[in-house]
């Protein structure tokens, strides 16, 4: 028997993805298969940890089989990240798969199942990991009403993207700011670029520090659950002659809970003294 959905690919962000340009950066973006179908992310430049905040909608995704089993067990979804060159065919970077939550015409749109939340899938490149996608998917069966009884997607808009869809409301991350402090030892060579980002535009939302400034900090917009936190991306670059940068390594700070400084709640302290 014939099923009809849409399936809908909340695709956040990933974190410490393979390097596969020269400069220890990459230029990723995301294409999710399933079934006869495929769509892509946007394609983000120079970074390890991309923000795509992007829904992919699939439209009139046929199914056949028994509702129950559609249900208890869908097709897998298959995502594979890509480096973007100038020139030539992207580069494999790796793959992970996952499945979606199936939500069936006659069933309500509520908690707990619905909406999904966003969780960490591996990427495999081989048998080695190749880093994190923070996503959600979601399939939604058509009934006889049509596309108009499936839940609404719940902004927000954005209209500097254009036709890019981002992830809706319920779903993305609560987002609160944080300012990036970085204090580092006087050194004139190499240099160290120190990179906390959660932005979709790397250059305008990067800390960039060399280790002759004593300190350095940058505000930046991270979630509120620390463990959706990106990690703190540490490259060292050695100066040649002519203007030339030659990568001489990097490293990722993949948990910044340790770091994480809270101040005192002055409200709460008055409360104790006075009372």
């Amino acid at each position: 028997e014939k099923q009809v959905f849409q399936l809908r690919a909340h695709m956040y962000q990933a974190r410490s993805l393979f390097a596969a340009d020269s400069s220890g950066l990459s230029d990723p973006f995301a294409r999710v298969f399933f079934i006869s179908q495929s769509q892509c992310t946007e394609v983000l430049n120079e970074t390890l940890c991309p923000t795509w905040d992007q829904l992919l909608v699939f439209d009139n995704v046929e199914l056949y089989g028994e509702v129950h089993e559609m249900r208890d067990d869908p097709p897998i979804i298959v995502i594979e990240i890509y480096d973007q060159d100038t020139v030539g065919k992207a580069d494999f970077m790796g793959r992970t798969f996952a499945k979606p939550v199936v939500k069936m015409s006659d069933e309500h749109y509520s908690p707990p199942r619905f909406p999904p939340q966003l969780e960490y899938y591996q990427i495999y490149r081989g048998n080695s990991t190749a880093g994190d996608l923070l996503a959600a998917f979601e399939l939604l069966q058509i009934g006889p009403g049509g596309k108009s009884d499936l839940p609404p997607i719940d902004g927000p808009t954005d209209v500097d993207r254009g036709p890019i869809l981002p992830v809706p409301l319920g779903i993305r991350p609560v987002l609160s700011k944080y300012r990036v402090e970085v204090i580092a030892l006087e050194l004139q060579m190499p240099m160290v670029s120190i990179v906390c980002k959660q932005k979709s535009l790397p250059e305008e939302y990067s800390l960039h520090t060399a280790l002759d400034n004593q300190h350095s900090f940058a505000s930046q917009d991270l979630p509120e659950n620390e463990l959706l936190h990106p990690p703190l991306n540490i490259r060292v670059v050695d100066c040649r002659a002519f203007g030339r940068y030659t990568l001489v390594g990097s490293h990722a700070v993949s948990s910044l809970r340790k770091f994480i400084y809270r101040p005192p709640d002055k409200k709460a302290q008055h409360w104790n003294m006075t009372g």
